[in-house]
């Protein structure tokens, strides 16, 4: 556990000294969310109503763009070599990793949400479902982000082909969070939806590590 912590400390500060890529992650993710509602129109009964699929999908495609950086500055210093040879297992290197990754962009994310939906004039009541949806789903693509990362690293047009990679295992979690927020603004019980998504992410927990650390070990060698 401690080399884990000492992992997980250094790529925070590293992220610390490097916060562009936070900083475009939220930026991204507010000006896209604020574009709808000139697109679509200023009324509020149309907003609420799609606000959360807007706030989803907004923070889905902001939390893409840090992954394509988050093992390929290692494999190219070196960096990644000197981790997997820590005596820590490849597999939690990489959940240090999405931890990393969740703490640096999901955390942001899952922030600002509040303030996007209350801008989308989303029903009061469905934006603690939202909020809770968002927390379970932003592990998740944290998760899934990781592994696709190590998946591509070291690959040619890496950075084109992780999208493809990630968005068909995150269409699940996107599904069952707009409708747990979309269910408790309509004044049903959003639990059904998030109950399926504390499945998937008890699945993933253990599951998602194992098979970054074997891309990475694969990307090394």
């Amino acid at each position: 556990m401690r080399i884990f912590w000492a992992v997980l400390s250094r790529d925070l500060r590293l992220s610390l000294r490097h916060g562009a890529d936070t900083l475009a992650a939220l930026l991204f993710f507010l000006v896209t969310a604020s574009l709808f509602p000139l697109a679509i129109g200023p009324a509020p009964d149309t907003l609420g109503r799609i606000a959360p699929g807007i706030v989803w999908v907004c923070a889905l495609l902001a939390a893409l763009l840090p992954l394509d950086r988050l093992f390929g500055a290692d494999l190219e210093d070196g960096s990644l070599d000197l981790l997997l040879l820590s005596g820590l297992p490849a597999a939690a290197v990489a959940a240090a990793k999405a931890a990393s990754h969740w703490l640096v962009t999901g955390l942001p994310l899952l922030l600002a949400a509040g303030p996007v939906a209350v801008m989308l004039r989303m029903p009061p009541d469905g934006i603690p479902a939202l909020l809770a949806g968002l927390l379970l789903g932003s592990v998740l693509m944290s998760l899934f982000g990781t592994t696709g990362a190590s998946i591509v690293l070291g690959a040619r047009r890496g950075g084109v082909l992780l999208p493809l990679l990630v968005l068909p295992l995150i269409t699940p979690v996107l599904i069952f969070g707009a409708a747990a927020a979309d269910a408790a603004a309509n004044g049903l019980s959003p639990r059904p939806h998030l109950l399926l998504l504390g499945a998937m992410l008890s699945a993933a927990l253990p599951l998602c590590p194992l098979a970054a650390g074997a891309g990475l070990r694969a990307a090394v060698e």
